[in-house]
């Protein structure tokens, strides 16, 4: 019987024993990230547009009437100055009709002479009541008649005059020839394009924006320009004129940027260019790899801040610029001393427990290390 007491007792002290344990707890063990704080004194983001050199002003030569090119005194690249004959034509037939002009000139104003006798004379006998006066009055109409045929004629003869001075086409100012598109005996119409000549001053970079992005352009908006065949050499300039309207094709807009002082100078015609515009929306000092960004709750975009206190990551909303090639301009939403898990971020969730790590894989700072729960007393 005391056997058995006895082996009851150290039954029921191994089960007290073991209800004074406690199952260990599993936790989980922080994640190592990547972080670093945000990059600072990043460049504002720039948009490339290609172009040409233009000259600002572009005159396509023409003579005002039509006939044969008897000589052509330029080519194109031939530096000419303002009034420099170009090119003729042949003014023989236009020199006859000035002529025939001029005699009927002469044969109106010899009609006048005489009106102007007949109506003198006739106002003599209308004092002495020698005639009625309706028949002066006849006269008196004549005379005015024949001073309206004068006037027309020699209107005439001056229209006749220019047109024979118009065979010969003049450069309207200083410049050089762009371009040549008739040869010597070659019979042109009126209006038609001779040479195309750009004056002398300032230099122009036509370039085409983007239909999308027209609203981001604005007339005086500074720009640089660069030379394909000076790479690294850039001069300032601005947007002198923006096209109203879209090239039906192509669905961008023409848009002339201007260029003035030494680089008018130091550009040469037809010359290929590249064009940098800042970007508008991107004002920010701050900057985040590309891997950095993740989709918030709400589908903005967002990135994994590391709380200093509590070594868990929580999302922070951001508001970003223009995608560049490896990072990304902050607007808003970050700070220069916040940590940004740079990459893995899509493995976490909020509130997670994470080793900061820096590039060189050590800590940035005093985890928190976990404690399995001690065991209670009994």
């Amino acid at each position: 019987m005391h056997i058995l007491r006895g082996f009851g007792t150290f039954i029921l002290l191994l089960g007290g024993l073991a209800g004074c344990d406690v199952a260990p707890a599993t936790i989980e063990a922080p994640r190592p990230v990547l972080v670093l704080n945000p990059g600072t004194g990043v460049q504002p983001s720039l948009s490339t547009y290609a172009g040409v050199v233009r000259a600002r002003e572009q005159s396509s030569l023409s003579f005002r009437v039509g006939g044969k090119v008897v000589s052509r005194s330029v080519d194109a690249g031939t530096r000419v100055s303002r009034g420099q004959v170009l090119a003729e034509l042949d003014a023989g037939d236009l020199s006859l009709q000035a002529q025939a002009g001029l005699a009927q000139l002469g044969a109106a104003e010899a009609d006048l002479a005489r009106a102007r006798g007949d109506r003198d004379r006739y106002a003599q006998l209308v004092r002495e009541q020698l005639v009625s006066r309706s028949v002066f009055d006849a006269q008196e109409a004549a005379y005015k008649a024949a001073e309206g045929m004068v006037r027309a004629a020699r209107a005439q003869w001056e229209v006749d005059r220019n047109q024979a001075a118009y065979t010969q086409l003049s450069a309207p100012s200083d410049g050089v020839i762009a371009s040549r598109q008739v040869e010597a005996g070659q019979v042109v119409a009126a209006g038609e394009t001779v040479f195309t000549m750009a004056a002398d001053g300032g230099r122009e970079v036509v370039i085409s924006l983007p239909e999308g992005r027209i609203r981001e352009f604005k007339v005086g908006q500074p720009v640089l320009v660069e030379l394909w065949s000076a790479p690294g050499r850039q001069w300032p300039g601005t947007v002198r004129e923006i096209s109203p309207e879209a090239d039906e094709q192509l669905r961008t807009f023409a848009a002339r940027v201007n260029l003035d002082g030494d680089a008018a100078q130091a550009v040469e015609l037809g010359q290929s260019a590249r064009v940098y515009v800042q970007d508008d929306d991107v004002q920010a000092a701050l900057s985040v790899p590309l891997s950095a960004v993740q989709r918030g709750a709400d589908g903005a975009s967002a990135v994994w801040l590391v709380d200093a206190q509590s070594g868990k990551v929580k999302s922070q909303p951001v508001q970003l610029g223009r995608l560049g090639e490896t990072e990304v301009p902050v607007i808003s939403g970050l700070k220069p001393d916040d940590w940004v898990v740079a990459a893995g971020g899509h493995l976490l969730r909020e509130g997670q427990a994470v080793l900061a790590l820096d590039r060189e894989n050590r800590p940035v700072r005093s985890q928190p290390q976990a404690v399995l729960p001690a065991k209670q007393a009994n």
